[in-house]
């Protein structure tokens, strides 16, 4: 690492590292995951459409039944979509009017529902009934980073458990120093929309 990096550079750094999503996330990530990047889908006029689950609803039974991927992806998921994209109008609406005496609001929302968007489509993504054990670089890494898949696991269980309220475990990928990370995510809605670099 470059010793002249000032406070500033690495600011920037550990935001965009913690900004950097799971092992699906867009960058290097996606490598030792074997998965290509997981990019919410547009519609013709731009708005973000919600994606279709990668398998069947009763897939991931009977760790996660039918009715739950359904209601999750159907209604959850699906309102984090339409959030979003009305964030993004109220936000068009803004600028060309000139009105910004609800940018805190719309910020706000675009932040909660774009980052809901984002963790839902990872989620969905990263998903199987099958389990399995990882392999070359992700597993490699994962050595690295916490001394193997056992170590991993237990603390992965640990973080999530501890996040308060409706939250988030996230294992992420910190570019700068090349580690696997457990982050926990919780208030999504604070101005920051996950996955953005």
């Amino acid at each position: 690492m470059d010793s002249n990096v000032t406070r500033r550079d690495m600011l920037k750094g550990v935001g965009l590292a913690a900004l950097t999503l799971g092992v699906a996330g867009i960058g290097g990530a996606e490598a030792l995951a074997g998965h290509p990047p997981v990019i919410p889908k547009t519609s013709p006029s731009g708005e973000c459409r919600l994606p279709p689950l990668p398998y069947a609803y009763d897939a991931l039974e009977p760790v996660i039944d039918r009715q739950t991927v359904t209601i999750h992806h159907d209604k959850h998921h699906a309102g984090y979509v339409a959030g979003f994209n009305n964030a993004l109008k109220k936000l068009s609406e803004a600028r060309n009017s000139g009105d910004y005496g609800l940018i805190k609001h719309w910020s706000k929302e675009l932040a909660f529902h774009g980052s809901g968007h984002v963790l839902h489509s990872l989620y969905w993504a990263n998903m199987g009934a099958a389990g399995g054990e990882p392999a070359g670089e992700l597993k490699t890494a994962m050595q690295k980073s916490f001394g193997g898949l056992d170590k991993f696991n237990a603390q992965f269980v640990a973080a999530t458990a501890a996040v308060e309220a409706s939250g988030w475990g996230v294992m992420a990928y910190e570019p700068y120093m090349g580690y696997l990370l457990i982050q926990q995510i919780e208030k999504h809605q604070d101005l920051a929309l996950l996955g953005a670099i």
